[in-house]
């Protein structure tokens, strides 16, 4: 008995006959059962309009701005993106579920289906990452740094996307992609070695991107170098430093290292050390903190923090008076720093006080041993003159 199975020559028929099949079936089940080819065909158009116009809906409801700072504008985005013939093989898809066609028809459908859906499927995912970057971007209001970044990104997303949905429409029509996989993934690996340290610097524009530690105009400090950032690149980060040249470091070294953000700072810590003589009396000493927040609080934009002793100097009582400026601004803190610092130069000359300096007392011996004071001496001679 000869064996009915279809051979493999049998199912990979031409494709003209595979057409031929189809519409003679076809015609064949309109003829003959027109009645459910009629439902059938009635049922898809009537659901295509259902889909077609719930979009149209969601999409006023949403908002036609597709502004993806906004969960509408975002959702609006994606739904406008969903393509009509998507909707038309989503239709046919369900409604021949519930009739009967013939299976040419229905094989078909079904590859059309699966083509439709994969494209469509690539088209969301696409506006997703997308969007979502755009979201990031324009968040901190600064995506014109990053415009050819994001372009890099587009592509890379685009290609990434696009052959995910090739593999799936290659596997869903029974072709063996695993050898295709596997060249991707050698092709990637061998490019990602021989450009890696493009790729890592483009991977730091992109972190650069959604971390945001500075941008454009801020003031930042790393390693010896403080200067303000001019440009940010796919490989590098321009700086003009205060010294005037422009120093270029590529976007991975930069960011391997500690970066401080000087544009960011939101007041400014002042420490100012005072050094005294040890021949000031401890009453003056014990008041002394209380007269420095006093100075303090009457210099606009200035915060007291403390003043205390702390520690004995070589020729000095060592105190600390530790501020803080309420502004951002480096001109801001100089000018209320001098303001202090005049202030205090004042206060102790109407105190009596002397601010310490390096000092070397001598003294010498009587001929019994006893140790005579020179500071005594002159007080004995500026009398004994007088």
């Amino acid at each position: 008995m000869a064996d009915t199975a279809d051979t493999p020559a049998e199912k990979a028929a031409p494709l003209g006959e595979q057409l031929e099949t189809l519409v003679v079936d076809t015609v064949d089940w309109v003829s003959n059962d027109s009645e459910d080819a009629l439902m059938g065909a009635a049922a898809t158009v009537a659901l295509y309009l259902l889909f077609v116009t719930v979009r149209w809906g969601l999409v006023r409801l949403l908002g036609g701005s597709g502004d993806v700072t906004t969960w509408r504008g975002f959702a609006g985005r994606i739904i406008r993106r969903t393509r009509t013939i998507f909707l038309g093989s989503l239709a046919a898809y369900l409604v021949i579920h519930g009739v009967s066609p013939p299976g040419p028809v229905v094989d078909t459908i079904d590859f059309i289906f699966v083509v439709t859906g994969a494209v469509q499927g690539a088209i969301w995912l696409r506006e997703i990452i997308l969007a979502f970057i755009e979201r990031r971007a324009e968040a901190n209001d600064n995506s014109a740094d990053f415009a050819s970044a994001i372009g890099i990104i587009k592509v890379l997303v685009n290609i990434g996307v696009w052959a995910l949905a090739v593999i799936l429409v290659l596997d869903n029509l029974g072709v063996n992609v695993t050898a295709l996989v596997a060249g991707l993934g050698v092709g990637g690996i061998a490019i990602g070695l021989a450009a890696q340290g493009i790729f890592s610097d483009l991977f730091a524009a992109l972190s650069m991107l959604f971390d945001r530690p500075f941008r454009v105009g801020d003031t930042i400090q790393f390693g010896p170098n403080t200067g303000t950032v001019e440009a940010i690149g796919l490989k590098t980060v321009r700086v003009r430093l205060l010294s005037g040249e422009q120093l270029v470091v590529g976007n991975t070294q930069l960011l391997a290292q500690e970066v401080s953000n000087l544009k960011r700072i939101i007041e400014r810590r002042v420490i100012l050390n005072l050094g005294v003589t040890y021949q000031t009396p401890p009453e003056k000493l014990e008041a002394l903190p209380e007269q420095l927040r006093a100075l303090v609080d009457d210099i606009e934009m200035a915060r007291f923090d403390r003043a205390m002793f702390v520690g004995f100097g070589d020729s000095s009582i060592d105190m600390d008076l530790v501020f803080f400026v309420e502004s951002p601004k480096f001109d801001d803190m100089v000018t209320v720093r001098h303001k202090i610092g005049v202030g205090i130069v004042r206060m102790f000359a109407e105190q009596g006080l002397d601010f310490a300096y390096p000092t070397q007392t001598t003294f010498t011996a009587a001929p019994d041993g006893t140790m005579i004071d020179p500071r005594e001496r002159v007080e004995v001679v500026s009398r004994s003159t007088s």
